[in-house]
C-alpha cells in the first residue's frame, strides 16, 4: 500500500481543515516546500497536494507551489482543487503534477472529465469521490450532490478510471479513525463483472480521512486499499515520519 502524505494549501501555507470546513483552518507550516522535503527525506515517494483556494474559486490558484515542490523534490505529486477547464489541467501538468484529481468536475461536467480520461490516460486522472452519507460531495465539500457513491465510481470505472480517492467527510481531520466499513464496501462492490461473472477490473482505492494511528495502516492494506492519504495525524504528531519510513521499507 502506498503512503501518500497530504499538503493542503490556503494562501500559500500548509493547512488542515476539519470536515472540509474552511472556518476550522489550522496553519501548520508557512513553507509547503519545507514540509515536502521532510517527507522525501524519510523515503516517501508520493504527495497529495490540494489547492483549497482553487477548490473555492473553481480555478487553479496555487500552481507555483506545485511547481516549486515538483522541481525541488522527486516526489510524484497528485494535484487537485479547482481544476475545471482544459487550461487548468494544462497548467497543472506543466507545473509538474504526475496525476490530477477531479472531483466536482466529474459530477458537474462529465463531458470534459471523460475527455481528460481519454486524452491523458487513466494513469494520469484520478477520480475524487468524496462521500457524505454515501452521497458524493463537491465544490470543496460545500455542496452535496444526488450521486450515490458506489454507482458513481462504477460508472467512471466503465469510462476507464482506475484510481479513486475516497474521503468520508465525517471523518476528515477528526483523528477518529478511517471509514473501514465504507472502504470494504467500495472494494467489494466497485468491480466490473462480465456476463460470465468474471471480475475483469477492481478499483484501485486510495483511502483518505480520519487516519489517527499507525496501527490503522496495516488494516487498510489488509482490506486491499492501493494507497492511503495521511494528513493531520502527521502534523499533530500521532504518526511519525520515522514510522512511515519503516512501513515503506517493510
Amino acid at each position: 500500500m502506498r503512503i501518500i502524505p497530504a499538503i493542503d494549501i490556503i494562501d500559500g501555507k500548509c493547512v488542515r481543515l476539519s470536515k472540509g470546513d474552511y472556518n476550522t483552518k489550522i496553519i501548520y507550516n508557512e513553507n509547503p516546500l519545507e514540509v515536502a522535503k521532510s517527507f522525501e527525506a524519510h523515503g516517501i515517494e508520493y504527495l497529495h497536494l490540494v489547492d483549497l483556494d482553487g477548490a473555492k474559486s473553481s480555478k487553479i490558484v496555487n500552481y507555483k507551489i506545485l511547481e516549486q515542490i515538483a522541481t525541488q523534490t522527486s516526489l510524484q505529486i497528485d494535484f487537485g482543487g479547482g481544476l475545471k477547464s482544459d487550461d487548468d489541467l494544462r497548467i497543472a501538468f506543466e507545473s509538474g503534477a504526475s496525476q490530477i484529481t477531479g472531483g466536482s468536475i466529474a459530477v458537474k461536467n462529465r463531458t470534459i472529465f471523460e475527455k481528460w480520461i481519454a486524452e491523458y490516460g487513466s494513469d494520469k486522472i484520478i477520480l475524487g469521490a468524496d462521500a457524505k452519507e454515501e452521497k458524493v460531495a463537491i465544490s470543496g465539500w460545500l455542496e452535496d450532490s444526488d450521486e450515490d457513491l458506489i454507482p458513481f465510481i462504477k460508472e467512471y470505472m466503465n469510462k476507464g478510471i482506475q484510481y479513486v480517492i475516497c474521503t468520508d467527510i465525517a471523518k476528515d481531520g477528526m483523528l477518529e479513525g478511517p471509514s473501514f466499513d465504507l472502504y470494504e464496501k467500495i472494494l467489494d462492490q466497485a468491480t466490473i463483472i462480465t456476463d460470465d461473472k468474471t471480475i475483469t477490473k477492481k478499483v484501485r482505492l486510495i483511502a483518505s480521512g480520519g487516519i489517527s494511528t499507525f496501527d490503522e495502516l496495516p488494516k487498510l492494506a489488509e482490506l486491499g486499499c492501493e494507497g492511503t492519504i495521511i494528513g493531520k495525524a502527521i502534523y499533530e504528531g500521532r504518526i511519525s515520519l520515522k514510522q512511515l519510513e519503516n512501513f515503506i521499507i517493510r
